[in-house]
């Protein structure tokens, strides 16, 4: 291992070690001193970050973007102070900390037995969310996780998620769809974040108004296992209590190839994704490339 990942997996265990243990009001206070410090640093994730919001909010004036960057960067480190934090906290505080609109989009899914796939875009807190659903609804599910660098660190992530109940499965290696597919056949649960693509397979869509790549999967597996499936879009206010809203189902088009009705609901997908991002732009956190405009053509990919 590197001194530059050996630093980086200390500095995660720093988080979940030290965090976790502080008071919720210190941990809140920390997060924002550290985002506002971030924020004025201007590094490239900051800049990266007013971009993609500049994109959201055509008409923003430069003093409103920063605004939206500052705004951000606290949001950002909110999750961050929340994820380090959540292995800590009660059961009661966990069902406690998030509310969710029009459920029953996913209670009567589950009920039907067919299956469910949730998608979601980087909004709020999506792991505050799924512990949410494992602890509240009492619904285990199955998600996937980008294999990061250290694998110390992927493992750290993987022991962080499966203690907040989830199944993790890794994204490369090319078993995982399978697994997804036969969850859904037995009638569980699939929860994937699915607004930027991390293959060389994703499907092209129209993303406020320019093309974006987004993951091919979610819709790949409602066709094949008949699974419903429903966006899901997350937003912060003021209070410590995160929103949610699931949207109603994708359907499955009727006609065409394969491809064609996995381009039309992976748009659809899309747009759920817009509409809660519109409504709550600092809560999403994509600090990378996302529309192709803004990608090395040579790589093709984010």
């Amino acid at each position: 291992m590197s001194a530059q990942d050996q630093l980086t997996d200390a500095l995660y265990g720093l988080g979940w070690g030290t965090v976790k243990k502080l008071p919720e009001p210190a941990a809140a206070r920390l997060g924002r001193t550290i985002a506002d410090l971030a924020w004025k640093q201007r590094g490239k994730g900051v800049q990266r970050l007013e971009s993609n919001y500049a994109r959201v909010v055509p008409d923003a004036s430069p003093e409103r973007l920063a605004e939206l960057s500052r705004a951000g960067m606290r949001s950002y480190l909110r999750y961050w102070m929340e994820s380090f934090r959540l292995p800590a906290w009660s059961k009661e505080r966990i069902q406690a900390g998030f509310e969710a609109k029009d459920l029953h989009h996913l209670t009567e899914g589950m009920a039907a037995g067919k299956g469910v796939i949730l998608a979601l875009p980087h909004l709020a807190n999506w792991d505050l969310a799924g512990a949410w659903v494992t602890t509240k609804l009492g619904i285990p599910f199955t998600t996937v996780a980008e294999r990061l660098k250290p694998e110390t660190l992927y493992d750290r992530f993987v022991a962080y998620r499966e203690g907040l109940g989830m199944e993790v499965l890794p994204h490369s290696g090319g078993t995982a769809f399978g697994t997804l597919a036969r969850r859904l056949r037995d009638g569980g649960l699939v929860c994937l974040v699915a607004d930027r693509d991390l293959s060389a397979s994703g499907v092209e869509v129209d993303f406020f108004g320019d093309t974006a790549r987004m993951p091919a999967g979610p819709a790949l597996l409602a066709q094949q296992t008949g699974a419903l499936l429903l966006p899901v879009t997350l937003w912060y206010d003021d209070s410590p209590v995160m929103r949610g809203r699931v949207h109603p189902p994708v359907e499955v088009p009727g006609s065409g190839t394969r491809a064609e009705k996995t381009s039309v609901m992976t748009q659809a997908l899309a747009d759920a994704f817009a509409t809660g991002i519109a409504d709550h732009p600092e809560d999403w956190h994509m600090l990378q490339r996302l529309w192709l405009a803004d990608l090395d053509p040579e790589k093709g990919r984010p």
